[in-house]
């Protein structure tokens, strides 16, 4: 048991501490963007099922995603931009590129799951934005570069803060709302945000490829 002094003492160099850094006199490490990013969403990230404020099945679902996301922070969030630029030959997207198609693709998802649309209806604003990432291509190649690591990371966060308040607003039956969607086969909402969640393990593969192969 500490003794009284040593509380007092203890007590002492905390009110310090938080007079200093409120003050603007305490020297705190800087922690980047990403790193903060990774940090912050390791609580329960290996319990997939059920998360507060959302039903059950979205919020198992939403619990696949995040442990997804944090896997792809993860791997990126030390890159430079040369890095995140570097292309294997001219055929090959770089992980930046990689990076925006990911929010591209769940921007979209987005727009056909919560607001109905017909896919590829909504309007140019939005296509002006999210074409070029969605495609990649020869286009993606040629203007999808120069950028850190902070904006991409914020183009992903700024997409999946919609999908939490959106998955939020509703309840599990309308995962299954089905459509003609693949193939014009039948297709649920749920099949289209695990596809998302898939899609996005796919391109972490692809990360990891082009990780190991970049200049030393």
């Amino acid at each position: 048991m500490k003794d009284n002094n040593s509380v007092r003492t203890n007590r002492r160099n905390f009110l310090k501490g938080s007079t200093l850094l409120g003050a603007g006199l305490l020297t705190v490490p800087l922690v980047s963007l990403a790193n903060r990013r990774s940090m912050s969403n390791t609580e329960g990230l290996y319990i997939i099922g059920p998360k507060e404020g959302y039903a059950p099945q979205i919020g198992t679902l939403l619990s696949t995603m995040t442990m997804m996301r944090t896997w792809v922070i993860n791997n990126v969030k030390n890159l430079t931009v040369e890095e995140l630029d570097f292309q294997i030959d001219e055929q090959s997207n770089s992980i930046g590129a990689m990076l925006l198609h990911l929010a591209a693709t769940e921007r979209y998802y987005q727009l056909n799951t919560f607001e109905e649309l017909e896919w590829g209806t909504w309007n140019d604003e939005i296509k002006k934005e999210w074409d070029v990432p969605m495609g990649l291509g020869e286009k993606g190649r040629e203007e999808i570069k120069g950028h850190d690591i902070d904006y991409y990371l914020s183009k992903l966060e700024e997409v999946r803060e919609i999908t939490k308040n959106e998955f939020a607003r509703r309840g599990d039956d309308w995962l299954n709302k089905t459509e003609p969607f693949f193939q014009n086969q039948p297709t649920n909402n749920y099949c289209k945000w695990f596809h998302v969640c898939e899609h996005e393990s796919n391109h972490n593969g692809q990360i990891k490829f082009i990780k190991k192969r970049l200049p030393s």
